[in-house]
């Protein structure tokens, strides 16, 4: 019966595969592809009652009644996005059934106007992830049972063909749905992985990454999709220096169609990043920020994400089993006896009560404000941009109404 199945999904691949890959976008595609999209505002969703993307995904516990209620929350305030992520193990085990329950969440998060990113691969966390019954979360710890993408399977080099056959079925099953916003094919992909984890980590990982990365964008071009391909630079703090991006940094910004980075630092900084990728001339989109206690906020970095036309994407929605309600330092000093003061990630409580009315407000007057990533000026100045006219001012001709922030931030950390 498994080879059947696997002799099915591999007629279904070939049927999808185009007879000519397409190229990387242009500045100028990329740009027209832009104009059409409203502003993405949206966050990495998981639903509160799944601890890691396995648990969302797998058919023992999906869970698409949470899904509806907790997609509508983010409807109401005006988020259109959200960034979810896929496992390899999942087309491996059950390609049919688990692209049955990608349709359906798409038909979900359409029904609430919301278009997602899809991520193929991931590099955080834990190595060793597996099918099945998945762990409780360690009371009092931050995104303590998320898996990796492959994993410590990376080591096999014989596993490569099972990964193309992965990318070119997901893409190549939805590489026409116009319900997708875009493909991010690896999240963070020289990540050392963090938490307790170093001694599981796959031997000389960054090296196998840097071989694979390439080959993955290549993979999913080859089926033709219609939506962006992109995976978001994250560390470095010179994304202007090309001469200081390493490998898998030199793919990213190479070889994506649309640019997107990870931040989760000051709005100074947030600014600086989107500074230092505005001379990409290309869409650029914020796939991971908002972490109060590190001082990035929606008041401190959605105005300029606005200003600047980038889409915006933070950490978390709900409360629940992946607890990143809870700090990154947790994994060293659990929150066993005592709540943060302050929340890391997150907007709604497992009831839909927001966090802060404030910052739900915030988003959605900006999301009012803004309701297309470009106008029609903002995208002719860009496209002149593109073809070799001086540089200029990215933000709206007019403006936007942001309310003042609802608490004042809090004091910066002493220089050490």
């Amino acid at each position: 019966m498994l080879k059947i199945r696997s002799l099915i999904a591999a007629v279904l691949l070939l049927a999808c595969v185009p007879a000519f890959a397409r190229a990387r976008w242009t500045e100028q595609q990329a740009l027209t592809w832009q104009k059409s999209q409203p502003w993405p505002v949206g966050a990495n969703f998981l639903p509160s009652t799944a601890g890691n993307q396995l648990e969302m995904w797998q058919k023992e516990t999906w869970d698409p009644a949470t899904i509806d209620r907790e997609l509508g929350w983010a409807e109401k305030i005006g988020m259109n996005t959200m960034r979810v992520f896929l496992h390899d193990l999942l087309w491996k085990s059950d390609p049919d059934g688990f692209s049955k329950r990608i349709d359906e969440f798409l038909t979900i998060a359409d029904k609430h106007h919301i278009h997602p990113v899809l991520v193929l691969f991931d590099s955080c966390w834990d190595p060793q992830p597996h099918l099945g019954a998945q762990r409780q979360p360690t009371p009092g710890v931050h995104n303590s049972v998320w898996v990796q993408s492959p994993g410590v399977a990376l080591e096999d080099r014989s596993q490569d063909a099972r990964y193309e056959a992965y990318v070119k079925g997901v893409i190549g099953r939805f590489a026409n749905d116009k319900r997708i916003l875009a493909w991010d094919l690896w999240n963070e992909p020289d990540n050392e992985g963090g938490g307790n984890y170093k001694f599981t980590e796959p031997k000389n990982k960054d090296q196998i990454v840097f071989m694979l990365l390439p080959k993955v964008f290549d993979w999913a071009r080859s089926v033709d999709p219609v939506q962006p391909l992109t995976s978001g630079v994250w560390h470095n703090e010179h994304w202007e220096d090309q001469s200081k991006w390493n490998p898998a940094m030199r793919t990213q910004l190479t070889q994506s169609d649309i640019i997107s980075f990870h931040n989760y630092d000051w709005p100074e900084k947030f600014e600086q990043r989107i500074k230092s990728l505005l001379p990409l001339h290309r869409p650029i989109l914020c796939t991971e920020y908002m972490a109060r206690a590190n001082g990035s906020t929606f008041d401190g970095s959605l105005p300029i994400a606005a200003k600047y036309n980038v889409g915006a994407i933070n950490w978390g929605l709900v409360q629940g089993k992946e607890q990143t309600e809870l700090p990154w330092e947790s994994w060293d000093h659990p929150y066993v006896t005592k709540k943060p003061p302050i929340w890391f990630h997150e907007v709604f409580h497992t009831d839909g009560r927001p966090y802060r009315r404030a910052e739900v407000q915030l988003i959605r007057t900006l999301t009012r404000e803004k309701p297309m990533w470009l106008t029609p000026f903002q995208y002719t100045r860009l496209g002149e941009m593109a073809a070799g006219a001086p540089n200029a001012l990215l933000g709206s001709p007019t403006p936007l109404r942001v309310p003042p922030p609802p608490n004042p931030p809090p004091a910066r950390p002493e220089a050490k």
